[in-house]
């Protein structure tokens, strides 16, 4: 029995990219890029044996872009709304196409992602792909659509600064203008009059270099200069389009949507479309990039989601805690502020917003992200989710354009990411380019996620803190240590974290509450095995006595036992 997800991220046009020039600001034929065709079947083995459930194949739909693809009959992004050679996956060009860059055959890229899809699922692996809702690239045409299908703002009364039937928002009479050069080398400036409003909630003509400048807002019936009224009945033309474009990827056979930014766009929407979705594919799931606690349980329940980013929770808190900006004792409120919905909470460390653990800016080294992504990945039944590359301790600290050396692996420019070409090693996946730490850092989280996904005591058992009972003492130190149970029936998981950089022989207390609550038989000396580790060993498990336990630097223990119910069975 598993119910929990454990998810793969990768940026598909980096995963296989291994011409290895990395010039700064390079372009497609200098740097080269991955293609969908990387992900082989032998690929797509290693990746599940890793002990994956789900892929989420990052940037697959076409998106803008610096490269020209006008031979095949894609219009040309005008570069000064395009950020970086490559362009984001998340200013979108035509949402029923797939992008032009990671395809073997540009004209067969649509049938490349089907055969994708189909090699995934022959793996053992599930397919999660983007749903991009809230804004799309300022030059968007879908050439591709399907028969009878009008394309985003076809029919809008671009005389009208808001009408629920139009699908931008305009500022009649104006242009669209910045703060930066809107030519940037072309034979003319990028022109837009009227000027839409900008991705991030920008409600003017005007656009700085920090904005989303390269995007544009889509209206959901919605007037955010009107008080932020709303005008969902009858149903706005936005959604009806949007329905149907989640309908056309789901009907390719894919298994969820990760939807970017979802808390910018209403949750009525999603109720209402999601339910529809789920009508024809009961079995799809949906997961909300959102960052507002307070918006949380309305996403879940009027809006439908099945999963929701624990980032403004358990990331910054374990980032934190990482880093020695505060006290291990500060994860039990992660669980306390979400316990009603915890098994809807998506946990991660890296993703591609976010900076390496490895990197300068964070941890330094992947070494140091061992304890945390213990705890995110066991704190709950909820999904688990890493970054390529995160296995091997990449750094993201390359400067390859217009991402910057920001600790973050790029999302805008055409790049090798070293570790992971190393770890394919030309699709031979043999592990022989790769050093002893990262086959160890790479093995430490292997064996994490079978853990996760093996044992029911961390797949759909219950959760005890131990925080409580354990409060500053010679043994036990609550600023860089964390104690808590998972249990499922007669299995129990006593999990401890060490943040510390040294090694630490820690007393962990259980309380009688433990025992009474699950009428658990206590245990003066108990076999336990460290399911990270193999190691075996005995302990006290009782309230009179506490378990006293080695735990390495900057990692931690996991020891199952069997611990029987002091409850006669009829």
């Amino acid at each position: 029995m598993n119910d929990k997800l454990t998810i793969y991220q990768v940026f598909t046009r980096l995963f296989g990219s291994d011409k290895g020039t990395n010039q700064q600001w390079g372009d497609k034929a200098v740097n080269g890029c991955g293609t969908m065709a990387d992900f082989s079947t032998t690929a797509l083995k290693n990746i599940k044996q890793l002990g994956f459930t789900h892929i989420w194949y990052t940037g697959v739909i076409e998106h803008a872009t610096q490269t020209d693809f006008s031979a095949f009959g894609i219009k040309r992004d005008h570069r000064a709304v395009v950020k970086g050679k490559a362009g984001s996956a998340y200013a979108i060009k035509d949402y029923y196409d797939i992008d032009p860059d990671i395809a073997t055959s540009v004209p067969a890229r649509m049938r490349e992602f089907e055969l994708l899809v189909r090699r995934t699922h022959r793996a053992g692996l599930k397919v999660l792909m983007d749903f991009v809702p809230n804004h799309v690239a300022r030059q968007y045409h879908s050439d591709v659509c399907p028969e009878g299908v009008e394309d985003l703002g076809a029919s809008d009364n671009t005389a009208l600064h808001f009408s629920p039937d139009n699908n931008f928002y305009y500022f009649p009479g104006e242009s669209f203008h910045t703060n930066f050069d809107l030519q940037q080398g072309e034979n003319e400036p990028y022109t837009e009059n009227p000027a839409r409003a900008t991705g991030n909630d920008v409600f003017s003509s005007y656009a700085q270099q920090n904005d989303w400048y390269e995007t544009i807002k889509l209206n959901y019936g919605v007037d955010y200069t009107a008080g932020r009224t709303t005008h969902f009945s009858p149903v706005p033309s936005t959604w009806k389009k949007m329905l149907d474009i989640l309908l056309f990827w789901a009907d390719k056979g894919i298994d969820g949507f990760r939807c970017d930014m979802a808390e910018m766009v209403p949750a009525e929407f999603w109720g209402w479309a999601i339910s529809q979705v789920k009508k024809e594919h009961k079995d799809i799931i949906f997961i909300a990039e959102i960052y507002g606690p307070d918006a949380y349980r309305t996403y879940l329940t009027q809006g439908h989601f099945d999963y929701l980013y624990d980032k403004v929770g358990l990331y910054d808190t374990l980032r934190a805690v990482t880093c020695s900006n505060a006290n291990a004792a500060n994860i039990t409120s992660c669980w306390q502020a979400v316990n009603d919905i915890r098994p809807h909470m998506l946990s991660f460390l890296e993703n591609h917003d976010e900076q390496r653990i490895a990197s300068d800016f964070f941890a330094g080294d992947g070494e140091h992200g061992r304890a945390a992504m213990l705890v995110a990945a066991t704190f709950s039944n909820g999904p688990v989710m890493v970054y390529f590359g995160q296995t091997l301790g990449e750094r993201g600290m390359d400067s390859e354009g217009f991402s910057g050396r920001d600790g973050r692996t790029t999302i805008f420019d055409y790049w090798t990411v070293d570790t992971v070409t190393r770890w394919r090693n030309g699709g031979k996946f043999d592990g022989r380019k790769l050093t002893p730490q990262e086959t160890d850092l790479q093995q430490f989280y292997s064996r994490l996620l079978h853990v996760c996904t093996e044992e029911p005591a961390i797949s759909n058992g219950d959760f005890y803190d131990l925080m409580y009972v354990n409060p500053s003492s010679n043994l036990f130190n609550p600023h860089r240590h964390y104690a808590y149970l998972r249990r499922y029936k007669d299995e129990v998981i006593l999990c401890v974290a060490n943040f510390d950089e040294h090694e630490a022989d820690i007393a962990v207390n259980i309380p009688e509450h433990v025992f009474e609550l699950y009428s658990l038989r206590p245990n003066k000396r108990v076999h336990a095995t460290d399911l990270l580790t193999d190691k075996s060993l005995n302990l006290s498990f009782s309230p009179e006595r506490p378990a006293t336990i080695h735990v390495p630097a900057l990692g931690g223990v996991m020891l199952k036992m069997i611990v029987k119910s002091h409850i006669a069975k009829s």
